[in-house]
């Protein structure tokens, strides 16, 4: 399994442009510096009248593809 951490902070406008479809895939440095990029749809369970805000981890298979996005803080 593959594990990457990273904040996150978007305004609740931010949001609601992913939530509406304006973008399909969110871009992220990691703590380590690479960028890592996800399906923007992963972020709903997570979207409050603030916007998404917190640490997050990121769990993928060996292959690279999606397992989880947990909130960590």
């Amino acid at each position: 399994m593959i594990e990457y951490y990273f904040l996150l902070n978007l305004t609740y406008k931010q949001c609601m442009d992913y939530y509406e479809g304006k973008y399909t895939s969110v871009q992220v440095t990691e703590d380590g510096g690479k960028k890592v990029r996800f399906a923007a749809s992963h972020l709903r369970p997570f979207i409050s009248s603030l916007g998404v805000r917190g640490r997050f981890r990121l769990l993928l298979t060996p292959e690279h593809k999606f397992l989880r996005l947990e909130r960590v803080a």
